[in-house]
């Protein structure tokens, strides 16, 4: 009884510490079995080890025995390889990745071994496995840092970066493990999408997945689609507009909203601009085309801010990610807004193009049969893997207690007297020559804190979006006796910080001091960018300290809970706040933040549910039209005239090729078309909730009767092509034709859609619901 009592005790204790995490008893009752074949395995040859790895390949799917031994081989192979002996907790987490959950490892706990670990069980199992990284810097630095381990367990790997050719990318894919980017796979899957010969083709069937810093991606990248364009023309920005657009004034010519989403013209502004334009009425039938250019200038003059939103590098405007603070690569706004900020910052027009395809990361990873992540916050989001992907979290406890000492926020009335406390504070603790990681929330905010840490001669080093190419580096020597280091954002940033520098020299001399002092200069969308920023300090069970200075009109507050309560005093002399009802506004805002973005993914699944339903329906038919003689057999029944006089020109094998060449030209531009008219019936979808008809049920019903009209028109546009098709001693002219594929493609991610009035709708109903749960 006293032992139950125990178990059920622990179990409880388990709960409490980590809700929604899954039980890891049993997986914790093997490392010990583990540990007992550590002596063995060190007596075996490189080669004996290789070829005892080998015998796991007999086996389909590991049971408990297969787990035992694949964890001490690889505990073996890692201390051998990389002079690494993996603790328990990261072979606890190889087993957790292998049985499928997302694992929580804390910041320093080795997630980079266990997933590789993970990656080779897989492989071994005879399954091609895809460990998905957040950057391509990290996908080469992963793979090649891992390699040694794979080669002594007997399994291939290899990597994709945007620089390889499509030879290269089959290569790399026909290993046993790939390492990647999330998009540049995406990417990958979205160019196969296009191919007309097998051949082509560079990805293999998907099998398994396992993402890094799975948070992140499954949640706050998941609804980011990754799009396919076909060169057109080039974007026309209205320059005339945007010229006047730039001398207009907030307050006087326009507003915006307090959520920074939308801006429109004052009666005053409208008069201003109607005069430069001509004495054109912008409201009139004639100036209704000059008023769409006008409200998108408005928009990327007054709504998007350089160094915030965006840079301007190399002559091109290259968004901010966000939840990275680093530039998207690739990434851009729809088309009109694009061109309408190239042309606000006097930069030539990019290469506008026909979305030929697109897919987001969700729909992406829904593709593989199984999944699996890692990520040091995932607790926080278990309710989201749990309804979108199906995913238990798994919580792996630290190989040393975590002892770093979180102080309270630091609330102030106002961003300029918190400001000055942050500067304060890192004059203070730099004196004790303790490091500094100081976490901003963007670019122009890190550079600013620079200068005035500058002016009062207390130089820091700056990670933003403009120099992430040496990102490793600076962080690797953030733990540097005396550094400061500012970063706009430390999630997936993929490397530690040691105590005392990359080579640790000065690490006792740093934990004396009491080690890394992390300073959050505003609390973040969610909460768990901020677990992300503390977890950068007491790794390995270090010593470290965090803290998080916040205002009551930080933009977190302004965007998600502006209404502060009355009545909360400031200190005179510093603005700085004691009253928990300030802590407690703080806390709201991030709460109703967390759940608009919440919703809006929801939201988002529940629209492409219906979309990759038709995508996979259609592919599926496409597949089959890429690997057999459908094309042909389908066009010498439906005509059988024109099929004879082009089989009378050309030999069996052409004349497959030229019917298959057809016909997917014809099913690429007809999903062509049909994505570009979900896009048009989505944008304006909300407008049915006006008419109280629920838009979810009316998308669907516009979009099934048009995705069902696709394959008859296929067959249709087909046959008249053959039709028109004039044959001579080379055989067919398709593009005469008019089968003419663009003549170029790229791809790139979109940032989410600025007039998409759900992100609005969201935040009102999300602010109701967390106000009436606080009354």
């Amino acid at each position: 009884m006293p032992a139950l009592i125990t178990r059920m005790g622990k179990r409880l204790r388990r709960l409490m510490e980590r809700p929604g995490s899954a039980e890891l008893s049993r997986y914790e009752a093997l490392l010990p079995a583990i540990g007992e074949l550590e002596a063995e395995l060190e007596e075996l040859t490189d080669t004996e080890l290789t070829e005892r790895a080998g015998k796991l390949r007999l086996e389909a799917e590991f049971a408990d025995p297969q787990l035992v031994e694949l964890c001490a081989l690889g505990r073996e192979a890692a201390r051998r390889a990389l002079d690494e002996r993996a603790f328990d907790v990261q072979l606890l987490g190889t087993m957790g990745l292998l049985t499928g959950h997302v694992v929580q490892m804390e910041t320093g706990e080795g997630k980079t071994l266990a997933g590789a670990l993970a990656a080779a069980g897989y492989a071994l199992q005879g399954k091609r496995v895809h460990v998905t990284t957040v950057n391509d810097y990290l996908a080469r630095r992963d793979a090649e840092w891992m390699k040694p381990v794979y080669d002594l367990l007997g399994v291939s790997v290899g990597w994709i970066e945007p620089s390889l050719t499509r030879g290269e990318r089959r290569e790399a894919y026909a290993r046993e493990i790939t390492y990647g980017a999330v998009s540049e796979i995406g990417f990958d899957v979205l160019r196969d999408r296009l191919v007309t010969r097998v051949e082509d083709l560079v990805q293999p069937d998907p099998e398994v997945a396992i993402v890094d810093e799975a948070d992140s991606v499954l949640v706050d990248e998941a609804r980011v689609p990754l799009v396919m364009a076909g060169s057109v023309d080039h974007a026309v920005a209205d320059v005339e507009v945007a010229n006047v657009v730039r001398r207009l004034r907030l307050g006087l010519h326009y507003e915006t909203d307090s959520d920074g989403r939308n801006a429109w013209l004052t009666t005053a502004g409208a008069s201003v601009v109607e005069k430069a334009l001509g004495g054109i009425d912008l409201y009139g039938e004639s100036g209704s085309d000059r008023l769409a250019a006008v409200n998108v200038a408005l928009h990327a003059h007054a709504l998007l801010t350089r160094d915030v939103d965006y840079l301007v590098r190399d002559g091109k405007v290259q968004l901010i990610n966000a939840s990275r603070g680093r530039v998207a690569e690739l990434q851009r706004w729809p088309d009109g807004l694009q061109a309408a900020v190239e042309a606000k910052e006097q930069l030539p027009a990019t290469d506008r193009g026909e979305i030929l395809d697109s897919i987001t990361v969700q729909a992406l990873l829904a593709r593989y049969p199984q999944v699996a992540g890692m990520t040091g916050t995932a607790v926080a989001v278990a309710e989201q893997l749990r309804e979108f992907y199906k995913l238990e979290v798994a919580v792996i406890p630290p190989n040393k207690p975590n002892v770093r000492e979180d102080h309270p926020d630091r609330i102030f009335a106002s961003p300029s007297q918190k400001l000055r406390a942050i500067e304060a504070e890192i004059r203070e603790v730099h004196e004790t020559g303790r490091p500094i990681l100081v976490g901003t929330q963007d670019v122009a905010e890190s550079e600013e804190l620079a200068e005035k840490l500058a002016k009062i001669d207390l130089p820091c080093v700056v990670l933003n979006a403009r120099n992430d190419a040496e990102e490793a580096g600076i962080i690797a020597e953030a733990g540097t006796y005396g550094a400061v280091t500012v970063s706009t954002q430390m999630a997936g940033r993929g490397t530690d910080i040691r105590l005392g520098g990359a080579d640790g020299k000065d690490r006792e001399r740093v934990a004396e001091l009491g080690g890394l002092h992390v300073i959050g200069t505003a609390r973040y969308p969610s909460s768990r960018l901020d677990g992300q920023l503390r977890g950068r300090s007491g790794r390995q069970g270090d010593p470290g300290s965090a803290v998080f200075f916040a205002s009551l009109n930080d933009e977190l507050v302004l965007s998600n809970a502006p209404d502060v309560p009355e009545g909360i005093a400031a200190d005179d002399e510093t603005g700085e706040i004691t009253d928990p009802a300030a802590q407690r506004q703080i806390n709201h805002a991030q709460r109703v933040a967390e759940g608009v973005h919440l919703e809006i993914h929801r939201n988002t699944w529940r629209y492409t549910r219906l979309i990759e339903h038709q995508r996979r329906e259609l592919l599926a038919h496409r597949d089959k039209l890429l690997r057999t003689a459908l094309a042909a057999e389908t066009l010498k029944e439906a005509a059988p005239k024109q099929y004879e006089e082009l089989a009378e020109a050309l030999d069996d094998e052409a004349l497959e090729q030229t019917c298959r060449e057809i016909v997917l030209f014809h099913l690429d531009e007809l999903w062509s078309d049909h994505l570009a008219y979900l896009t048009d019936v989505r944008e304006s979808i909300h407008l049915r909730a006006i008419a109280r008809e629920t838009p979810l049920d009316e998308f669907h019903r516009l979009a099934i009767p048009e995705f069902h009209k696709i394959i008859p028109a296929i067959e249709e546009r087909s046959v008249k092509t053959l039709e028109e098709a004039e044959i001579g001693e080379n055989g067919v002219d398709l593009s005469a034709s008019g089968v003419r594929r663009p003549s170029s493609t790229w791809t790139y991610l979109v940032h989410d859609n600025p007039f998409d009035s759900d992100f609005e709708q969201t935040l009102k109903q999300v602010r109701s619901l967390i106000k009436r749960g606080k009354d």
